[in-house]
Parts: structure tokens; C-alpha cells; sequence
């Protein structure tokens, strides 16, 4: 009998990793059962729609439609329907990928009826539990049986929280299977030319986290940072909504609206953010995938945080973890300009395109223990 897998995604870099695993588990209908539960954390087209269809992913199985205003509303309503998903499907396994609030939402059901847990992703951390999503992969991991990860750091992490090595399985990033399998397709996108734009002639930059977009004044030195740097390159914002919201809230909507050298422009799909990243001179971010794929793709990444759950990206040489004060973040870019031409980094060790190839392999080796 088919093992079944209620598979959860809720958010855009969820939906890139899970791509692969469903695909790959469909290769095996004698083995598995997976269904796609999508939480509907993001939930309109640009957050959500548009990646199930340029990642050619199947509609869901089952749309929760999340609900509520922060973390802790999303928590308890996901918890109040998925429960219910639960109990009708009656799995043999949950799996979960990442770290946001659906994940630990999921996970904390599945646990709280003694359903198995496969977290993909496991073991990364920031030391930094001002963040929520550090508190998140930490009680993920804690609640899981099985720990999927794709860097020895990660390994190293879980061991030292007393997870059984028999437990721990690296297996490669599952990213970046999303990202060999369509960049070529990213390449024939049409977003250079619609937003005008020369390939190594802009830099690229993206912003959401809470400490970041929720606090004026880090919000204002960052744009600060920005205005400076686009007098030496210009800039393509693509504005998070929640990044958009809080800055009118702080009035500076207008400022980042007319700041020379700095273009807004809204969210894009996958297949044109892979080749706006490609493109870039270089990368402004505060997100854990762009890291990851800035990394994959060869694009320097300046990291505006002042702590990385992912170090195997700064171990390489792609990414530079530079903070929120203005001073920093321009330096840093002024040094990745300064270089002048392209260097190459090395990839990181199962990188390479069938990390769900292995991830499922794991699985099936189980079914036959079983």
C-alpha cells in the first residue's frame, strides 16, 4: 500500500521546494500518496498563483485559506483547519519545508496527533532568537522525526540539540533543483527588455523582513543606503507589499517613490525574478533563498541582516552578511563594484539539481524497512 504524504506549502520559496519533491514522489505511485496542502498564506496572484503555474505544480489538494493579521493569528487559524485535513486523511507522514508560520503550524498539528514529521530544510539557524523565524526552525525541529538537510553546518546544529544522527539525512538543497530545472526558461524571460534594463547594469534589491520593514528608522537608513548606491548604479526595487504598507505608514512612501537612481517596480514571478537575479550586477537582500540562489546563479549578494541562518553561503564567497546601518551597506557595495569584472564562486557540496531525488530515495528505503 502506497505510503501517504500530505505535503505543505503556504508561502512563494515553500512552493519552489516543494516543487521538486512532489514531482519526484509522483514518479513512484506504487510507493507514494502525496497530497498538496496549500495553507494560503500568500494568497494573491503574485504571491502565490503565478508560482503554481511557472513551476508547472498541480493545483493543491486542499486550499486552508489562512487567515488573520501576524503570526499568532495565522498559527491558530492554520492549526483550526488543517486539524481537520488531518483527521480525514489520516497520513502516514507530514512532511514540511522551511520556516515560516504555516510549517510550524503544520508541524504542531501533525505532532499533537502523533503523525511522523519530515522537515526539508532542517537544522539551519541564526543564533538569533529576536527573529521569529529562528524561533520557528527550533520548535520544527524539535516536534520532527526526520531532518532533511542540504550543509554540514546544519548537521552539526541538530546534533548538538540531541537529534539522532539516524535521524538526520543531508540530502542537498531542493531549491536549487527548482532552478537547474527552469533556467533556461528564466533566460528567454522578457523582463530585461520590459523594464529596461542591462544585463550587469543594475543592481538588484528585495525587503520584507519584520526587523528590516517594521521599524521607521531602520526602514529610513536603509533607503538612505539606497539613494547613496544609486548614484554609482541604478537599483530595481521590487517592493514587498508588507515593505510598501509600512512605508507609507512612516511616510516615507514618497521619499522612496522619487529617490534618483531607484526604481520601484511590484513582485515578479519566478522565472523573472531568476533572471533579474542572473542579470544583476549585484544583489541587495534580507531573504534566505535569494541568498541561496545568488550563490547558485554566481551573483554577489549583499545580505542585509546582522545575522545568516545560511553561513555556507559566506563560507563561499557569494554572499556578505553587511547589517542595516547605511555606512556598511554602502561600503560593501562600493567594494563588489570596485572588483570590476564577474568572479566565480565555488558551489556548495549537493547543490546540484537531485537533492529530491535523494530526498525520496530516503523515503522509499524506509517503506522497504518498514
Amino acid at each position: 500500500m502506497a505510503l501517504k504524504i500530505v505535503v505543505v506549502a503556504g508561502t512563494r520559496p515553500n512552493f519552489m521546494k516543494v516543487a521538486p519533491i512532489l514531482a519526484e514522489l509522483r514518479r513512484f505511485p506504487g510507493d507514494f500518496a502525496p497530497l498538496l496542502v496549500h495553507t494560503g498564506q500568500h494568497y494573491d496572484y503574485r504571491m502565490s498563483d503565478i508560482f503554481f503555474e511557472e513551476l508547472e505544480m498541480p493545483a493543491p489538494d486542499c486550499y486552508l485559506g489562512a487567515q488573520g493579521e501576524g503570526a499568532t493569528a495565522q498559527t491558530a487559524d492554520i492549526l483550526l483547519k488543517f486539524a481537520p485535513v488531518l483527521v480525514r486523511e489520516q497520513p502516514d507522514l507530514v512532511l514540511v519545508v522551511g520556516d515560516v508560520t504555516s510549517t510550524l503550524a503544520c508541524t504542531l498539528a501533525a505532532a499533537q496527533r502523533d503523525l511522523p514529521v519530515a522537515h526539508v530544510e532542517a537544522g539551519l539557524r541564526s543564533f538569533d532568537r529576536r527573529l521569529p523565524e529562528e524561533l520557528n526552525r527550533l520548535a520544527i525541529d524539535a516536534l520532527s522525526d526526520l531532518h532533511f538537510t542540504y550543509s554540514a553546518d546544519a548537521d552539526a546544529n541538530l546534533r548538538a540539540e540531541n537529534v539522532s544522527t539516524s535521524c538526520i539525512f543531508r540530502v542537498g538543497n531542493v531549491m536549487i533543483d527548482t532552478l537547474v530545472r527552469l533556467r533556461e526558461r528564466a533566460a528567454a524571460s522578457t523582463v530585461l527588455k520590459d523594464l529596461g534594463l542591462e544585463r550587469r547594469g543594475y543592481g538588484l534589491v528585495t525587503l520584507h523582513r519584520q526587523s528590516n520593514v517594521d521599524d521607521e528608522r531602520t526602514l529610513a537608513g536603509i533607503l538612505e543606503s539606497l539613494a547613496r548606491i544609486g548614484q554609482r548604479l541604478p537599483l530595481i526595487f521590487l517592493v514587498h507589499p508588507r515593505t510598501r504598507k509600512n512605508a507609507e505608514r512612516f511616510g516615507l512612501g514618497s521619499r522612496m517613490e522619487h529617490t534618483p537612481g531607484l526604481r520601484l517596480a511590484e513582485p515578479v514571478g519566478y522565472l523573472d525574478m531568476l533572471c533579474l537575479q542572473e542579470s544583476a550586477r549585484l544583489v541587495l537582500t534580507d531573504s534566505g533563498g535569494i541568498q541561496e540562489e545568488t550563490t547558485a546563479l554566481q551573483v554577489p549578494c549583499l545580505t542585509l541582516r546582522e545575522s545568516t541562518e545560511r553561513p555556507v553561503t559566506i563560507e563561499q564567497g557569494s554572499n556578505t552578511l553587511v547589517g542595516c546601518d547605511p555606512s556598511r551597506i554602502v561600503e560593501a557595495t562600493l567594494r563588489v563594484l570596485d572588483q570590476g569584472g564577474q568572479k566565480t564562486y565555488p558551489i556548495p557540496e549537493l547543490w546540484d539539481g537531485h537533492a529530491a531525488e535523494r530526498l525520496v530515495e530516503v523515503l522509499r528505503q524506509g517503506i522497504g524497512r518498514r
